[in-house]
């Protein structure tokens, strides 16, 4: 009896984690998705497309919407995509570290898989500004249909909420984010409500759900059908952060989320603004909002408000994770992160990128100052992320997972020929404003490819001047300096080689420690390498050690702690007897061959303003030395 009491007390344990998981998923992940109702159909109707509000107009867009919600999330990012973990996590940085495991052996297919990785990457960022400034200013319009005159007020207020989100980031989200989830699923309520009410006015709008009327979309209005496909995309906004925060709820709660309450209140909210355009087509200019009831305005958009500040909060987490991810894989200088959270080690501050992503998304709202023109720009970086990751899926699939090409290839050509679709349709909005994003993305792209060429560069300069490491320990066995007690740690990238740090101890202090570690950290292409695996020793006698630190690209590389595992009798890392020694390079530009004169001006930027070693690898600072190399690029 006592068993099948506890049996059933752990299965509604597993009931209400499951529950709360599927809440606290939706609260984090479908903000994005989740507000784009708020804006799709009326930049479709209003948006200058020329599309007509009338009986075959609506049910084509509806049908075109409702088949690429079933296409691109429902089948591409849940089937398949979502199966992409890199141990748990998911995010373009984690797929781009899979599809470089997967060209293992084939250079060129890996250097070209890793472009799209980071041109997916530096298009995420750009997304990351037009989610925020689009989703406020299209949830405080709503003020306009309830107060006169009060549309010059939109734009400051929008500011205000936008500024407030950004301001509050380094105080973390903890405290706040146990609201997201109930505040998001009754907004998903209330917009299957809302679309339920509307349907029940015109049922005939469900006749959309046949492809049949998107197909015929096409084919009567040929000219308009692709261009208009850079408006029905804006019902895609946020399929790229399901996968980008997987990490932090795992697949299932993820995918049940999605098809027990989010796609439903989708596709019901779709519907029924369709059946109100149906009714009445003067509704196009908003009919999220003249959906409702008039008493329900006010709620309503106070409602839409929290769900887009929500949203912007998981845009602006997903982009401090894929930096942190970058950083650690070697793509991004180094930025000192700030965790806001004991329990979760997903919750990181990263200050230069959010004051960086607060200043380009107040440049859009001044710039765009309506979500409608905002609109017009929206799409490209979103979809060209798309499609970067359709090119990664598919040579993990192929090369990782093995699936049979007879059973991978046609699918995956239905997901190039959809993506590649969507992001031609939106190539155009490259001229109506939406270059700020891709400006923006090919910015950072150049920093991303100019760090990781000039860090390549840095260590092959360095190594050209390098004593190897047998015949210095050679030279001390016959010439024997003076040794001081504790440990001295020095940092080095090469394993084989003397660092610069030792040498010029050694010549001007004339002194060397009881026992010397050459210290390397090295960052693998997998999320978290376990403590067993974390260190690697090796003794060359005279005192002599090599340590390898191993950490994944989302561990905490905190050194110190990382060596109280290296259990050796001959070596003690005790806080007063251990010394950490830092080599500082400074680069100066050069003619020797290596990169452009600009890009190695670049390189000595971002490596001076670089957060230095003793903060990233949390160094005691009362027991490091730094020392100076110069070295010519």
């Amino acid at each position: 009896m006592g068993h099948a009491s506890s049996q059933a007390a752990g299965a509604e344990h597993s009931a209400t984690k499951s529950l709360s998981m599927l809440v606290a998923a939706v609260g984090v992940v479908y903000g994005d998705i989740g507000t784009s109702p708020l804006y799709t159909l009326k930049e479709v109707f209003s948006g200058g497309y020329g599309v007509p509000v009338n009986h075959d107009g609506v049910l084509g867009i509806l049908s075109l919407i409702f088949w690429s919600l079933i296409w691109v999330v429902s089948i591409k990012y849940m089937m398949f995509v979502l199966r992409a973990d890199n141990q748990g996590e998911g995010g373009i940085m984690a797929l781009t570290a899979l599809a470089r495991r997967a060209a293992a052996g084939r250079a060129r297919l890996r250097t070209c898989l890793v472009i799209c990785g980071l041109i997916g990457a530096a298009l995420f960022y750009g997304d990351s500004m037009i989610t925020p400034a689009i989703s406020v200013l299209s949830a405080i319009e709503g003020l306009g249909l309830a107060f006169e005159g009060i549309d010059h007020w939109v734009v400051p207020l929008s500011l205000v909420v936008l500024v407030a989100l950004f301001i509050i980031q380094r105080h973390g989200t903890a405290r706040i984010g146990i609201l997201f989830g109930p505040i998001m699923v009754t907004w998903f309520l209330v917009l299957g409500a809302l679309g339920v009410y509307g349907i029940s006015q015109q049922p005939e709008v469900m006749l959309a759900v046949n492809p049949a009327w998107a197909v015929r979309f096409f084919v009567v209005h040929p000219g308009m059908g692709v261009a208009i496909l850079g408006a029905v995309v804006l019902a895609l906004t946020g399929a790229e952060a399901l996968y980008a925060d997987m990490g932090h709820f795992g697949r299932k709660p993820i995918a049940r989320a999605w098809f027990i309450l989010v796609l439903p209140a989708l596709v019901l909210n779709y519907f029924g603004q369709g059946a109100l355009l149906l009714g009445d087509p003067e509704a196009a200019r908003n009919p999220f909002y003249l959906l409702a009831p008039s008493w329900a305005l006010i709620p309503l958009v106070g409602l839409s408000t929290l769900a887009t500040v929500i949203a912007s909060q998981a845009v602006i987490s997903g982009a401090f994770s894929l930096t942190r991810q970058a950083i650690q894989l070697g793509y991004i200088p180094r930025m000192y992160i700030q965790h806001t959270s004991s329990a979760e080690q997903g919750q990181i501050y990263i200050g230069a990128v959010n004051w960086s992503l607060m200043v380009g998304v107040v440049l859009l709202v001044l710039g765009f100052e309506s979500s409608g023109a905002l609109a017009s720009a929206y799409g490209v970086a979103v979809t060209g992320t798309m499609l970067m990751t359709t090119i990664l899926v598919s040579a993990v699939m192929l090369l990782l997972w093995k699936w049979p090409p007879l059973l991978a290839v046609p699918v995956l050509l239905g997901f190039l020929l959809v993506d590649g679709l969507y992001f031609a349709a939106n190539v155009p909005k490259i001229i109506q404003g939406g270059a700020f994003p891709v400006i923006a993305g090919i910015a950072l792209f150049v920093l991303m490819t100019t760090w990781k060429r000039g860090k390549q560069l840095l260590v092959e300069r360095l190594d050209e001047g390098a004593l190897p490491l047998p015949i210095f320990i050679s030279s001390i066995r016959v010439q024997p300096p003076h040794r001081v007690q504790g440990t001295a740690v020095f940092l080095t990238a090469r394993s084989d080689a003397v660092p610069h740090a030792l040498l010029h101890n050694l010549l001007h202090n004339q002194v060397l420690h009881e026992q010397v570690v050459l210290l390397t950290v090295v960052y693998e292409d997998i999320p978290r390498v376990p403590l067993q695996r974390r260190f690697e020793v090796d003794s060359y006698g005279e005192g002599f050690f090599r340590v390898i630190l191993h950490f994944g690209f989302t561990d905490e590389p905190d050194v110190p702690q990382a060596l109280k595992l290296c259990h050796l009798d001959d070596l003690d890392f005790s806080p007063m007897r251990t010394t950490y020694f830092l080599s500082r390079e400074t680069v100066i530009a050069s003619k020797l061959e290596g990169m452009a004169r600009w890009r190695e001006l670049l390189f000595a930027f971002l490596l001076k303003n670089a957060n230095g070693n003793l903060r990233f690898f949390n160094l005691p600072v009362n027991r490091v030395i730094e020392l100076g190399t110069q070295v010519e690029m």
